[in-house]
């Protein structure tokens, strides 16, 4: 699992701004393992929709990956009689070795990716990359398991897909409906720092990517879609059901150790009036008291449980020390990941060493008025001990946050010095095809400005030479190691808020 990150989050979402240029808006990527069959009619179908449907620029993708028929030549004879087509030849096999390499290439804003069946009504895909082009989302994905979608697929297939599901909602806590829909788009400058956190290559590549952006709590749009079985599908589905619980084993694992940074990919809010700052009030404290005091609730009752087992076989201020000790230490932890969003296990000795003194504190306070109500009465009735608790509780629980939140955990964004950073990607421009330097992993050219403020260029799309039967070489072993990303990202100061309207949520 890649762990590696560079600092900072991604910028605001802004709407693309619709403007005669030379780049497309839309890159569309069929990935294809020996589909000489169904090339070409899949191709020219999608060119002739895009053409009639799309207002803006777009190109077509092949990513060829290792095929071993006539796949790279039909490939080649598209992009040398369509000009709006080009195609990328990798040595290894893996859709989402293809898509990573491709869209990690390409220029374009917004990147799609459909299979080569066309299974999925073409009549979704600009309202799927729609959400995309307006700043509102940051990926998009067809959904055969909405309920306005229409399917037509056999039983085996339909429990397979609604298993999967279910499977991720249980382990994973996905929430979006459909991982495996062939029929996907995401914003590039998402991608571009998204994409190398995702270490699978072949078709778990989509689930893991959708989960990952979910954790990280990037917008993920949903497109109810027609779709229709293809019975001559070549996926393996044993071999694929197996990858794929294997995946969800592995990303599972690494979010409950908490050892993937996904702080780099948040997002600030939009300019929405109930998200703009006010003065002297800290930043973030209401989402940190609502979740200090959900911890807060669940960790008195774990301690008055604890409590009420000790106090079977030792004297009140013992019993009262050991479950304190217990549910402090839980209640650091949970206060840490869920209440201030520490991720991942550094400091983590540090801050439940913090945690501790904090314990100190509230076990005078409670031992305290244990001791107190003890001088006051000789024999007190169990019900009145946890009363004093509960109300002692409450005042180290005050006081516990207030620590906490300076003193442990405390916001060092401002404390730190210089503008936190962001990962903006700069333009990537692909090698022309049949030129004489490939594009290969970890040395793509770039051209200097950012992608978000990118125009949309509009049809006709100026012509682009390629010479015949082209083909342009990528290393694929390189480009799944994370080293373009130091290639092609530029440090930006962070803007706190979108010029554009934002979400009214």
């Amino acid at each position: 699992m890649r762990t590696d990150s560079s600092p900072g989050t991604l910028p605001a979402r802004e709407h693309l701004p619709a403007a005669d240029a030379g780049t497309p808006v839309l890159d569309v990527v069929i990935p294809v393992y020996n589909e000489e069959k169904d090339l070409r009619p899949c191709v020219r179908r999608l060119h002739e929709h895009l053409t009639r449907t799309f207002p803006y620029a777009f190109r077509i993708t092949v990513a060829d990956n290792a095929s071993t028929d006539g796949t790279p030549l039909v490939a080649a004879r598209l992009a040398a009689e369509i000009p709006e087509v080009a195609t990328f030849r990798l040595e290894q096999k893996g859709r989402g070795r293809a898509l990573r390499t491709v869209w990690s290439a390409s220029e374009a804003p917004i990147l799609a990716y459909m299979d080569v069946d066309l299974s999925t009504d073409l009549n979704a895909l600009l309202p799927l990359v729609a959400p995309l082009i307006s700043g509102h989302s940051d990926l998009a994905i067809g959904s055969r398991l909405a309920r306005s979608s229409r399917v037509v697929r056999g039983p085996k297939r339909e429990f397979i897909s609604r298993a999967y599901n279910l499977i991720l909602r249980g382990s994973l806590q996905a929430r979006f409906s459909d991982a495996q829909c062939g029929f996907k788009a995401i914003r590039r400058d998402v991608a571009q720092a998204l994409l190398p956190l995702v270490e699978d290559t072949g078709w778990f590549f989509d689930t893991e990517m959708l989960v990952l952006a979910e954790r990280a709590g990037l917008r993920i749009h949903e497109v109810p879609v027609d779709w229709v079985d293809d019975p001559d599908s070549t996926v393996r589905i044993v071999r694929t059901a197996t990858d794929d619980l294997k995946g969800v084993w592995r990303v599972g694992k690494a979010l409950t150790t908490g050892s993937l940074s996904l702080d780099r990919l948040a997002r600030p809010f939009g300019d929405d009036p109930r998200d703009r700052e006010l003065p002297d009030v800290p930043r973030g404290l209401a989402r940190q008291l609502v979740g200090f005091c959900v911890v807060g609730g669940l960790s008195t009752l774990f301690y008055l449980a604890l409590y009420s087992v000790f106090r079977q076989f030792s004297g009140s201020q013992v019993a009262n020390a050991l479950a304190l000790l217990v549910s402090a230490v839980a209640n650091t932890a949970a206060n840490r990941r869920l209440t201030f969003g520490v991720r991942g296990r550094g400091g983590a000795v540090r801050h439940q060493a913090q945690g501790l003194v904090v314990f100190g504190i509230g076990l005078a306070l409670t031992s305290g008025s244990l001791a107190a109500l003890g001088a006051a009465t000789d024999s007190p009735a169990h019900s009145t001990e946890l009363a004093v608790l509960i109300a002692a509780n409450l005042a180290a629980t005050v006081l516990r946050f207030l620590l906490f939140r300076a003193w442990v955990f405390p916001d060092r964004t401002e404390s730190d010095g210089p503008s936190p950073v962001v990962a903006t990607p700069t333009v990537v421009a692909a090698s022309p095809v049949g030129s004489a330097s490939p594009v290969v992993a970890g040395h793509i050219p770039s051209v200097p400005g950012p992608v978000p403020a990118a125009p949309l260029p509009h049809r006709p799309v100026p012509h682009l030479s390629y010479d015949p039967y082209p083909t342009t070489q990528v290393r694929a072993g390189e480009a799944a190691d994370g080293n373009r990303r130091d290639a092609t990202l530029r440090l930006q100061p962070v803007r706190p808020h979108d010029t554009e309207p934002g979400d009214p949520r």
